[in-house]
Parts: structure tokens; C-alpha cells; sequence
């Protein structure tokens, strides 16, 4: 083979990577919960779970893992709540900007019914309330697409997202109205009352 002559397989992913453009277009919902529960079944720890997640992520096609970026990414902007946020604040002990983002990837990695019924009743999450378990975090969910992107691409998956037509970006986000305040306890006991009997000292 002549020097920096371009294999098969080289010509191949070239050829796959003039393919790929900028996408707005999340996956399917019920194959992004399909995914998320898969990786539920076959693991005991967020460790495991990543490591799930981004083994089937890179089975899909490059654009589909965009997808699954965007669609985690409407999925927080959705739950970019205040009184989602007094659920993570009692979860966690207090809950700053970065540690509700982290709290609302983490709701999302417990699968559908626990997002949706979190997101219609937050109290509902104390169902979720571990003995063990110190923080209710899961900041690695956020990066797992970008990760698996490279993985299987060599690139950057932020380079393929069409910014200009997605609505549910961080810059989107509404201005936080609180329904709660921390100097105030019985405002948080009225949104979230059995994780605060459960969790409030």
C-alpha cells in the first residue's frame, strides 16, 4: 500500500462521515425509553449503566445518537420545574443549579414511569429513596451520547446539532419561578409532603 493511501475502511468512514449534517430531529421517544429501560435491566449500578447505555448508543446510526442527545435534552428542559427542583433539594440536601441539572439526568435514568409520574407529582419520587444512596445525581447520563458519538465517529456530536432549530437548548430555559423557598419549610412540605416527613431535619 503506498504511503497515506486511504484503506477500505478509511474510504468507508469517509464516506459515512460526508453523509452526516446538522440535526434537530430527537429519536422516537418509545426507542429512547426502550434504550433506557434496557440498560435498567441489565445493570446494578450508574457505572454499569453508562457503560450499557453507550454500548447500545453506538449500535444505532450517527445520526440517531444525536437523537438520543436531543432527546435527553428536551426531556430536562421539561422537568426545568420548581417544585421538581424542591424534590431534588430535599433529595439531596440542597440542590444547586448544576446539582438539579445532575438531579434531573438522574430522574431520567430511572426510566419512564418514574420521569412521568416525577414529573406530574415530584413527591412521587420518594418511591426511589434508597437507604445507601447519598446523592440522587447522575451528571455522566448528560455526556453518554457525545461519548458514544466519538466512539463510534471520531467527532464531536455538538458539531451536528442544528442550534439554530432546536428549541430545547439551556438558552431556552424559562426563568425560574419558585414555588418554594429554602428559609421557608412549610413552603417545601406543601409541594413534596412525604419526602419531607421522610428526608426533612
Amino acid at each position: 500500500m503506498r504511503p497515506f493511501e486511504k484503506t477500505s475502511i478509511d474510504k468507508n468512514l469517509s464516506t459515512k462521515m460526508n453523509h452526516l449534517t446538522k440535526t434537530a430531529e430527537m429519536i422516537e421517544e418509545k426507542l429512547y425509553w426502550q434504550i433506557v429501560a434496557e440498560s435498567l435491566k441489565n445493570s446494578n449500578n450508574q457505572a454499569d449503566q453508562s457503560q450499557n447505555l453507550v454500548n447500545q448508543l453506538i449500535q444505532l446510526n450517527a445520526m440517531d445518537i444525536v437523537g438520543f442527545k436531543l432527546r435527553t435534552d428536551q426531556l430536562l428542559f421539561a422537568t426545568y420545574l420548581s417544585d421538581i427542583w424542591c424534590a431534588g433539594y430535599l433529595l439531596n440536601r440542597g440542590c444547586s443549579a448544576d446539582g438539579f441539572e445532575n438531579f434531573r439526568n438522574w430522574i431520567i435514568s430511572r426510566g419512564k414511569d418514574v420521569y412521568y409520574k416525577g414529573k406530574e407529582n415530584p413527591d412521587s419520587l420518594v418511591d426511589q429513596v434508597e437507604h445507601e444512596r447519598q446523592l440522587y445525581e447522575f451528571e455522566e447520563f448528560f455526556y453518554l451520547g457525545p461519548s458514544a458519538f466519538d466512539t463510534k465517529t471520531g467527532q464531536t456530536l455538538y458539531d451536528y446539532i442544528d442550534e439554530d432549530n432546536f428549541i430545547y437548548q439551556r438558552s431556552e430555559y424559562p426563568d425560574m419561578v419558585f414555588t418554594w423557598h429554602e428559609e421557608q419549610p412549610n413552603s417545601i412540605k406543601k409541594i413534596c409532603p412525604k419526602l419531607f416527613a421522610k428526608l426533612y431535619y
